[in-house]
């Protein structure tokens, strides 16, 4: 299921993440935390500057929550950068800075990411991005490809229903490459294929078989929608939505994230145990059980 926890850094978190990190169970962290990352644009609006400025600073913002999800183990780190729809609806202006913030991301921050021992890593349609960007993302998973730390993994254009289909196709495809060498007839042959389409197959034929399914999904930006995100894989995950926009997310709201995700009972859709009292949650935000 991939690499083993990470060793925790958590000296090195600054004092306010310190201090709220101490309130946390430190056997009870989620190995995989997704974030849907919403609001660089209207984080922009709001200070009457142009969209762009929200994705730099959203750029940013990305590399202070990485940071402390390797201080304090945190295996697996999914961040929905671009999708399949961003690449589709907005303008072609946007998406190709979008491709070039990308790129400048990626090679700015080789050596912050290697020093806090992560390893990089893509899911996605990402054969039909720009070729200059997909070498780019190529060297850089070559440059972290040793580190043994978190795994930040970037969703670029990406959909999860694009995925459920790939997983689809692709396991339709063993099916029949398994029933043809069986010498069976043709209805034979389909209802072998029929028989092999089990959610275990097309959990094996995800872009993320090689990941744990995520325990917490954050959304920022107040909006309660999973829009095309790992509709699969978070059948069980907690949700946490904050009112805060992407670029002024860091470290300590992954935190507030992480407490509030141990102060639910997972059930997997058993009666589980008595829950204890919740605390009360900030008025910035919401925690829904998927």
């Amino acid at each position: 299921m991939g690499l083993s926890a990470p060793a925790s850094r958590v000296h090195e978190l600054a004092p306010e993440e310190l201090e709220l990190y101490r309130l946390l169970d430190a056997e009870r962290l989620p190995r995989h935390v997704a974030i849907i990352m919403d609001g660089n644009g209207r984080w922009a609006q709001q200070r009457r500057l142009q969209r762009f400025f929200g994705h730099q600073q959203g750029a940013e913002s990305v590399q202070y929550v990485v940071e402390t999800a390797s201080r304090i183990g945190l295996p697996w780190l999914t961040l929905y950068a671009f999708s399949l729809e961003n690449n589709l609806r907005r303008p072609r202006t946007e998406v190709s800075f979008l491709m070039r913030l990308l790129k400048t991301y990626l090679v700015g921050n080789i050596r912050r990411m290697n020093d806090n021992n992560v390893r990089i890593a893509y899911i996605g349609r990402t054969q039909d991005l720009p070729a200059e960007v997909q070498e780019t993302m190529r060297w850089a998973a070559e440059q972290t490809q040793q580190n043994t730390g978190t795994t930040l993994t970037l969703a670029l254009n990406y959909g999860a229903r694009g995925e459920i289909v790939d997983a689809a196709r692709a396991a339709v495809r063993s099916a029949m490459a398994n029933a043809a060498q069986t010498g069976l007839s043709q209805e034979q042959c389909v209802e072998q294929c029929a028989q092999q389409i089990t959610e275990e197959a097309i959990c094996q034929a995800l872009y993320t078989a090689h990941m744990p399914d995520p325990d917490l999904v954050i959304r920022t930006s107040c909006e309660m929608r999973i829009s095309n995100f790992l509709l699969w894989q978070i059948a069980y995950a907690e949700i946490f939505v904050t009112e805060r926009y992407w670029p002024d997310f860091r470290g300590i709201h992954l935190l507030e994230a992480i407490a509030a995700y141990q102060r639910r009972e997972r059930r997997y859709g058993g009666l589980g145990e008595k829950p204890s009292p919740a605390k009360t949650a900030a008025p910035d935000e919401a925690f829904v059980r998927s």
